[in-house]
């Protein structure tokens, strides 16, 4: 299995190696050469199986030589082994076609430790191996940092230094990054907001020299790895809820575009989905997008849904070189008029991407009023994202069943959920302990320079 960059201008890699690459040397994010497809039978023969084995089974034809079988298989089961729910990706019924699929189970109570705790498990075996360490640097609007710190804390091949933007998170959020005490894991709060953290992350891996020096390595959506690891609850849902021998429709609360770029492999790989909802709150960047054909930055708000405070989706660039037939070349040129604010896309790729996706916006009040609404007719209390899904799939409901991706646990947005249904979501107590712990966090300016002279002299000797 070889990868190769968005951008065409980088080395075409082995799994391993575009894993620990992270970013592409040409600014590109990494795709398998070829998508592997699953049979009818196989994907059917999924049901019933855990977890871990679906997604051994789903992940297996991505990997090549990277890993043996009985390595990737102890990878993904010690990966897993942490979260608090058997089915680990559990689906709850909202309405009469309507689930939600809870992706909160997991140590940090967020989506991206399903990602995170694989990817986790995979650069320990990898380094292991090679006799190697790396850096990893990552930028972060909420849930993506606790996840790596919590998957990467106290391993001996690797420094951990994450970027969040100071006061835009939630309180249970930034905990999560500032209270562990393992010396090799940093929480560094930025001046701006989060597309200044994403900045200067990308800035860091195109000066080669530091990136070198450093040995970076990247653990944000945009490693192929992270999306890999989230194609799986997208199979194990769909075939509980009958897939392959119907179709289903998931509807993604969204801000970087990785968790529905991974459906969209999902979908390329012989998953019978019939609509991919893209749900964004009033930063809609991606929904104005669809509308308009326009790609262009407007501005952050800062939200209820701190997650999705994003204008620059990096994964989007994934969905752009399949929208312009893998052209490597109209993707650069694309992602170069991005500096100056934006850009057009073409007709026939917009076309493509109305065709491929759907979407709507959720407002703060509307937003609030699901929160409310779900609680009132259901009995369940979500968070802030996974309301917005729940808004936007509302409206794209029919006789497909609809899949809502509940992307973290409503204690981790405490304020707004209580005002919004008057309901009080409880920590569980390993958590709640956070709220005593001292905090270990460095505040930063936008510098480049200065961020790279702090991760120089906090590095393991």
């Amino acid at each position: 299995m070889r990868y190769v960059s968005t951008r065409g201008n980088a080395p075409v890699l082995s799994f391993e190696d575009a894993m620990l690459t992270g970013l592409a040397r040409d600014g590109g994010l990494y795709l398998p050469e070829d998508i592997p497809t699953l049979t009818t039978g196989a994907i059917a023969g999924l049901a019933g199986r855990s977890y871990e084995d679906a997604a051994f089974r789903i992940m297996r034809p991505f990997i090549g030589d990277s890993f043996t079988d009985e390595a990737l298989q102890g990878i993904i089961s010690n990966a897993y082994a942490g979260f608090n729910h058997d089915a680990r990706a559990p689906l709850v019924q909202l309405g009469a076609n309507h689930f939600l699929l809870e992706l909160f189970h997991g140590p940090t109570l967020a989506f991206k430790d399903f990602a995170m705790q694989l990817i986790g498990q995979l650069f320990q075996d990898a380094l292991a191996r090679r006799g190697e360490r790396v850096t990893i640097v990552g930028a972060t609007s909420g849930d993506t940092g606790s996840a790596a710190i919590e998957a990467f804390k106290g391993l001996e091949a690797v420094d951990v230094f994450i970027l969040y933007p100071h006061g835009r998170v939630s309180d249970v959020q930034r905990r999560q990054m500032t209270t562990p005490t393992e010396a090799n894991v940093h929480a560094i709060a930025v001046d701006g907001d989060f597309d200044t953290c994403q900045g200067l992350l990308k800035d860091m891996f195109n000066d080669f020299t530091f990136r070198d020096e450093v040995r970076l390595a990247g653990v944000n959506s945009i490693n192929w790895a992270r999306v890999l690891a989230q194609v799986v609850y997208y199979f194990t849902s769909a075939v509980s809820l009958g897939a392959p021998h119907r179709a289903v429709s998931f509807t993604v609360p969204t801000g970087n575009f990785g968790d529905i770029f991974a459906g969209l492999i999902a979908r390329k790989m012989g998953l019978p989905i019939e609509k991919l909802v893209i749900a964004t709150n009033q930063n809609d960047i991606l929904h104005r997008t669809l509308e308009t054909g326009a790609y262009t930055k407007s501005g952050v708000a800062p939200s209820i849904s701190p997650s999705m405070d994003i204008q620059v989706s990096s994964n989007f660039e994934r969905a752009l070189y399949y929208a312009y037939g893998e052209d490597a070349n109209a993707v650069s040129d694309q992602l170069n008029d991005l500096a100056s604010g934006g850009f057009q896309v073409s007709q026939g790729a917009i076309d493509w991407l109305r065709e491929t996706f759907a979407s709507g916006r959720a407002s703060e009040e509307e937003t609030m009023a699901t929160i409310k609404a779900t609680h009132l007719r259901t009995g369940q209390v979500i968070c802030p994202h996974t309301a917005v899904g729940v808004k936007v799939a509302n409206e794209h409901l029919g006789d497909t069943p609809m899949i809502t991706l509940a992307t973290a646990h409503p204690a981790k947005f405490p304020d707004a959920v209580a005002k919004a249904s008057g309901q009080v979501a409880s920590l569980p107590e390993r958590m709640a302990r956070q709220f005593e712990a001292e905090e270990r966090v460095t505040r930063v300016t936008g510098d480049l320079g200065e961020l790279q002279a702090l991760i120089r002299g906090r590095l393991s000797k």
